[in-house]
Parts: C-alpha cells; structure tokens; sequence
C-alpha cells in the first residue's frame, strides 16, 4: 500500500515538474503528454575537452573526449524528458546570507536518440548532438515510472 501511495506521489511531482497532464488516475497506465512541447523532435548538444581526457595517446584522448560528449548529450536529453531535480539552501544570519548552495539530479532512462553530428570546435573540444522523436517521450516517461514502482515494491 505504501508503494502505491509512493508512485502516486511521484507521478503527481512529475507532472507538475515536467508540465504534463495524467489521463489515468491508477499511475501504472498513465500517459504523461507534455502541454507545451511542438518540437517533433528534441535536440541536445553535449561538449567536452579533449585535453583533460585520461590518456598519453592524442587520438584515444579525441575518442574519449568523443564519448564524453556523446553522454553530455545523453543527460541533456534526460533533463528534457523528465526535468532536473534541483535542492537548494539558504542560510540567512543577522539579516544577511551566509551561504547559498544548491544541488542539481536528473534521472531517467533514453533510449532510440540518434546520433546527428559530431564535429570539433577549434582544437580543444567537441561537440555531439543527438535528437529523440519526441514519439518516443511518453514511452520513456511510462518506463521510468515502472521502473520506480518496481523499485518501490521490493
């Protein structure tokens, strides 16, 4: 019982954080629809350097700096479909602030993006973009969401 009012709470959060409706009340067979959202596809652009990647030889670190790209890209895809959690703190003494820090998460599952470029940018980076049809959106978000009701009922 205390799965199921978990997930329900989780699917309410998710559609006020990601802008969507629910069209059925139970939380397993929901179809999350983004409200907003006209793009047939999401794009995602992930950078990284080349010269801080972990190798002696300059053309591992390219294909590292490759592959780290490529998953900037995936995270940036993951925030687009199911939003960034985001905590934040603020610690106020004498009517002045004295800290002010916050933490960022995302979590989720991507799966059919392709990949739509690869190129440098100048010497020291590259640049990855990849798309998702947003056809595929909803799926995820219904994967995800069992994936955490699952989770919850172990």
């Amino acid at each position: 019982m205390g799965g199921m009012r978990k997930l329900s709470a989780l699917v309410c959060v998710l559609a006020l954080v990601g802008g969507c409706t629910i069209t059925s009340p139970d939380g397993f067979d929901s179809v999350l629809r983004p409200i907003v959202e006209k793009r047939d596809t999401l794009i995602a652009t992930g950078y990284a350097v080349i010269d801080i990647q972990d190798s002696d030889m300059a053309a591992q670190r390219r294909l590292l700096a490759i592959r780290a790209a490529k998953l900037d890209a995936y995270r940036s895809l993951t925030e687009q479909v199911y939003g960034q959690y985001l905590d934040s703190t603020v610690t106020v003494s004498q009517m002045a602030v004295k800290s002010d820090t916050f933490r960022s998460r995302v979590e989720g599952v991507i799966y059919g993006a392709t990949v739509v470029r690869i190129e440098p940018v100048g010497t020291e980076t590259y640049e990855v973009t990849m798309a998702l049809d947003k056809a595929l959106v909803n799926d995820l978000r219904l994967l995800y969401l069992n994936q955490v009701a699952f989770r919850s009922n172990e």
